[in-house]
């Protein structure tokens, strides 16, 4: 009941497993759902109403699977062969569990929130190598496994997807988790972590050339540009921390992505725009300024005490986090201050004791 995985899906390594035409992607399923959500009203609205019944038809399937079978107790499986077998189970020696069938059951918003935390709690136990600083596209690495991937069997074990970082799915995964964070905040206090809201920029900094080649210990054996985005780094010996494939632009661009739109929070439509922002504790305060043609809007976000921060003018507008801002009625400078509160803490009870509150 799953979208069929045919020669590949996003990663075209694993081109063997449903080359018969049978074989299925659990991947594939999370990421089409969203399309299918935002696709239907449009079809629709042109009176295809065939067309959005069908998309509306395969969805239920997608989703009966992925609830069903696709659930392998601790995480989701990654796809099925042709043979039925599945890839990325606990019962695999090889390619237990993969990296972005975890991190899209987050972003699609389909997995129930419990399995949503228990994904991304397995990604942390069997994906992240803390003395590397690596997270793993999927792991152990495939070598000798039966039914075959595909090529992606070709590459040495921790090289590139199989089971190296690779760049485009780790920063997915850094999405997920900031994602997974902001909807937390909203639930029960024991719901979240005060520690796992550093979890999206520990990993930003894990995929960050900046980061890496500073670091004192991953530095030396990255060995390549600090300022262009690799595709992956090595993940096994005797390459371990290797860089590979630079200049990844692809890779790039999400990673900016995951910058302003989950660490930042920033959502952006043609009209309004909002932050739901997942800060590491230890930053005091950050900025983001936006351009818009001739329009400068100025964000100045905070954490903790006030004193000693950054100087914001007298008219500038307190917001709360997921507040709406109508941008295009801004006028051509304007500045906004987002107080956040201490995870555990009620949001409202830090506005009070803002020095703008009472404007």
């Amino acid at each position: 009941g799953l979208p069929l995985m045919g020669s590949g899906d996003w990663n075209d390594g694993m081109n063997r497993v449903g080359i018969e035409g049978r074989g299925e992607s659990v991947w594939l399923a999370w990421f089409a759902l969203p399309l299918v959500a935002g696709m239907v009203p449009l079809a629709l609205a042109r009176s295809e109403v065939e067309r959005a019944q069908s998309w509306l038809r395969a969805a239920a399937t997608w989703r009966a699977a992925l609830q069903g079978p696709a659930w392998d107790g601790q995480w989701y499986t990654r796809a099925y062969f042709d043979d039925g077998s599945a890839l990325g189970s606990h019962t695999r020696s090889e390619a237990r569990i993969d990296l972005i069938a975890q991190a899209w059951a987050v972003l699609s918003g389909e997995a129930p929130l419990p399995r949503q935390q228990q994904a991304m709690a397995s990604v942390r136990a069997e994906l992240v190598d803390p003395a590397a600083g690596l997270l793993r596209l999927l792991h152990p690495p495939l070598a000798n496994a039966q039914p075959s991937a595909g090529y992606i069997q070709a590459y040495p074990p921790g090289v590139r997807e199989n089971g190296g970082q690779y760049t485009h799915g780790g920063v997915w995964a850094l999405m997920a988790q900031a994602q997974l964070q902001v909807h937390l905040q909203t639930q029960p206090q024991d719901q979240t972590r005060a520690s796992d809201n550093d979890l999206p920029y520990t990993w930003f900094t894990l995929l960050s050339p900046a980061h890496r080649a500073a670091h004192p210990v991953w530095g030396a054996a990255y060995g390549i540009e600090p300022y262009a985005v690799a595709g992956d780094v090595c993940s096994a010996a005797p390459h371990t921390g290797r860089g590979g494939w630079s200049w990844y632009t692809g890779a790039a661009s999400w990673l900016h992505r995951a910058a302003v739109e989950s660490i930042f929070g920033l959502r952006w439509s043609a009209s309004s725009l909002s932050l739901h922002p997942c800060l590491p504790a230890h930053w005091p305060h950050a900025e983001i300024t936006l351009r818009r043609g001739e329009k400068l809007m100025r964000f100045v976000l905070l954490q903790g005490p006030t004193r000693d921060g950054p100087v914001w003018p007298a008219d500038a507008r307190l917001l709360a986090v997921g507040e709406a801002v109508a941008w295009t009625e801004l006028p051509l400078q304007s500045c906004h201050v987002l107080h956040l509160a201490a995870p555990g803490a009620p949001a409202t009870h830090v506005a009070r004791e803002h020095p703008l509150a009472a404007d």
